[in-house]
């Protein structure tokens, strides 16, 4: 089983609003996962992340994989520079 750290979109129509969630990579976009690690608004201006940034470190470490726009996000909010200085 890999894990992914990926986004799931839960806004309405023309509001998107995206969970940052931990998912086995199989799972479709909105389906199960193991945990909510996060919330991504895109609305606002800039785009506004909220973090479990002990969460998102821990899942990191034990090897699950961000997609390329929650890698995005981690490496501007600096989660990604708080693995590479711990390890």
């Amino acid at each position: 089983m890999s894990v992914k750290i990926r986004l799931a979109r839960i806004g309405g129509k023309k509001k998107p609003f995206y969970r940052i969630v931990v998912t086995d990579s199989n799972s479709p976009r909105n389906g199960k996962f193991l945990e909510i690690v996060g919330a991504y608004d895109t609305t606002k201006n800039p785009a506004k992340a909220e973090l479990k940034q002990d969460a998102i470190l821990g899942w990191l470490r034990k090897g699950a994989i961000p997609s390329e726009t929650v890698g995005k996000v981690l490496n501007k909010a600096g989660v990604l520079a708080k693995l590479k200085s711990a390890a």
